[in-house]
């Protein structure tokens, strides 16, 4: 678990080895870490999609990059608690269309109805963005990185990663964690920007935020399982006795929520008969570097990051500097995990 790695003599708590496998089987792996209740079978109707017109590609990519009116205000709620959910960053249109395209792909990967039957799965795709125009203008978009930007307090961000995924109807709860174990970037400048393609009640499963931000430190010790659920159900239990604020309510329609990779987070069950789709992109500070020894927990990151190995500064071609649109020369260096 990068630089908080248990000791590797404990078979089930070593992940020094690298991820052999490909992107789903690490997320069919992950959600197997979480611990859940009996399934369900009944599911509730989820609210229906919003009748607006879905705008031109080029309507979308003059919207994502006008800036969002972000506030000092919300700058230190996010420094504080690792975390913020802002409304309206997409319009509804731009979200029915982002959400046209990621049900598309995701049927053209899987093979499936997705908002059809009950998969029980979490589905995901990476790296999308480089061959489909319309969702390189969500990843790429100037108004998301200069809000990562802002909030982080870096004056260049570059992206790690898209994400598309999907809890299928009845999928399983996403365990308690933080990203600072998935990444294999040696700065805790790293912002997700989690942008649901729909809204998402209570029952179909939102991110989940412990806060305030340094709440991590509270289950450092808590040793990390590759298999079983004893790593989340540890987590759980010490929040619970800690009193630890937890923030989980529904996100509206073009509400999009960013999280520090030091923040804790989780989602519940999808107990709706619609899929929970959303894009996930990931930002760092720019001047970053990879850590010494990435682990099995960072998954597939050298698709991410082709030709970059550990101690490089992780700048690939498939790493563009976001924010600014015009990155200054050099690049400003991203703080260090250790400080």
């Amino acid at each position: 678990m990068q630089d908080a790695a248990p000791d590797a003599g404990t078979p089930d708590t070593d992940v020094s080895q690298p991820w052999d496998k490909d992107n789903q089987a690490w997320w069919d792996w992950y959600v197997s870490l979480a611990d859940n209740d009996a399934e369900i079978t009944e599911f509730e109707a989820a609210p229906p999609l919003p009748d607006v017109p879905l705008p031109s590609d080029e309507a979308v990519i003059a919207e994502l990059a006008e800036p969002y009116p972000l506030s000092e205000a919300d700058v230190a709620f996010f420094q504080e608690n690792g975390f913020i959910k802002l409304k309206g960053v997409f319009s509804p249109g731009a979200v029915l269309k982002l959400r046209a395209e990621l049900v598309r792909l995701l049927e053209e990967e899987f093979g499936a109805d997705i908002d059809g039957g009950v998969q029980d799965r979490f589905l995901s795709l990476e790296m999308v963005w480089p061959d489909n125009p319309l969702l390189r203008a969500y990843v790429l978009s100037p108004r998301v990185a200069k809000i990562c930007a802002d909030l982080l307090r870096v004056p260049a961000v570059r992206l790690y990663h898209d994400n598309v995924l999907s809890k299928e109807p009845g999928c399983g709860r996403t365990p308690w964690h933080f990203d600072d174990h998935h990444f294999p970037l040696d700065t805790h400048d790293v912002v997700t920007a989690w942008a649901p393609a729909q809204a998402i009640p209570l029952a179909m499963g939102p991110l989940a935020f412990a806060h305030p931000i340094d709440v991590w430190k509270l289950v450092d010790a808590v040793a990390f399982e590759k298999s079983g659920t004893n790593y989340d159900r540890g987590v759980a239990e010490t929040f619970a006795r800690h009193d630890v604020a937890v923030d989980e309510t529904p996100f509206e329609i073009g509400e999009v929520s960013f999280h520090h990779n030091l923040n804790f987070h989780t989602a519940a069950r999808n107990r709706t008969d619609r899929s929970r789709v959303v894009l996930a992109n990931t930002y760092y500070a720019d001047g970053a570097r990879i850590v010494d020894a990435p682990t099995m927990v960072s998954g597939d990151w050298q698709k991410f990051m082709p030709g970059v190995g550990p101690g490089d500064v992780a700048a690939s071609p498939l790493n563009p500097v976001c924010w600014p649109v015009t990155a200054p020369a050099g690049g400003p260096v991203g703080r260090p995990r250790d400080e």
